[in-house]
């Protein structure tokens, strides 16, 4: 993975984007917390896209950041990761990829064209496929008008094979757990989106610990930080954690570019 000088949420740049660098490449772009797009010739992929209300998040770019979506995929069901889901939907007309029971629960929001599935199982989508894999969280959605919550099904970390060969996986909401060891061996992922902004995820130290001892990534793209201010503010400290591993580490900016 190398990172171009440029940024998704530039406006200047988004047409350069567009109509040179999707060919041969998959690109992604942080759009901070957990959120993501994930971009080839012929997909758009919104992981986890918390936007509006996204600390991290310029709104004002929110078009920008939505457009040609052609996936949505969610690793589980809290309101900074479901986020502007429903929205997005029915806006662009995109499938949304997500567990059972969060997509029953987006079903009575309205959003009609879903793909859901259950830890372990696999979504062919085209060009990719979307694995669902285990995650140590929690996950329940306000019931409206103000009534409690609902289960919404598991967390889970989605793990995304292209065809092209790359495999990413996206840890989603965790703690460290031993059979990471095991979703290694099944998909050797090279790409990890990694959460490290402890409180409600792994800290920075066990964090680095869960991909140094589990996993043999290439690029290592942390989030889950920096956006509230009871989560870890830099990535600093997880690069110290990564030790020698440190230079697999890449922390984008929110908007820029990484291609692969």
């Amino acid at each position: 993975m190398r990172a171009k000088t440029a940024y998704l949420l530039a406006d200047s740049c988004h047409n350069s984007l567009q109509s040179n660098w999707l060919v041969k490449n998959m690109d992604i772009v942080w759009l901070g917390h957990s959120a993501f797009r994930i971009q080839g010739e012929d997909f758009m992929i919104l992981v986890d896209p918390f936007l509006r209300g996204n600390p991290s998040f310029p709104e004002a770019h929110f078009d920008t950041a939505i457009k040609g979506t052609t996936h949505i995929a969610l690793t589980h069901g809290h309101l900074d990761h479901v986020g502007d889901t429903v929205e997005i939907a029915e806006k662009t007309g995109c499938k949304v990829i997500c567990n059972f029971d969060l997509g029953e629960f987006l079903s009575n929001q309205g959003v009609q064209n879903l793909d859901v599935g259950n830890t372990g199982g696999t979504l062919p989508q085209g060009s990719f496929s979307v694995t669902f894999v285990d995650a140590k969280h929690s996950a329940a959605l306000p019931l409206e008008p103000d009534t409690g919550r609902a289960a919404v099904g598991s967390a889970n970390g989605l793990v995304f094979h292209f065809s092209s060969g790359q495999c990413v996986l996206h840890m989603g909401d965790t703690d460290i757990f031993t059979d990471m060891a095991l979703i290694n061996e099944l998909h050797r992922p090279k790409i990890g989106i990694v959460p490290i902004g402890d409180r409600f995820t792994m800290g920075p130290a066990v964090a680095a610990l869960s991909c140094r001892r589990f996993f043999d990534f290439d690029t290592v793209i942390p989030c889950h930080y920096g956006s509230f201010d009871v989560l870890e503010q830099t990535a600093d400290g997880f690069l110290k954690a990564m030790e020698d591993q440190s230079d697999r580490v890449h922390v984008p900016k929110v908007g820029e570019v990484l291609t692969i």
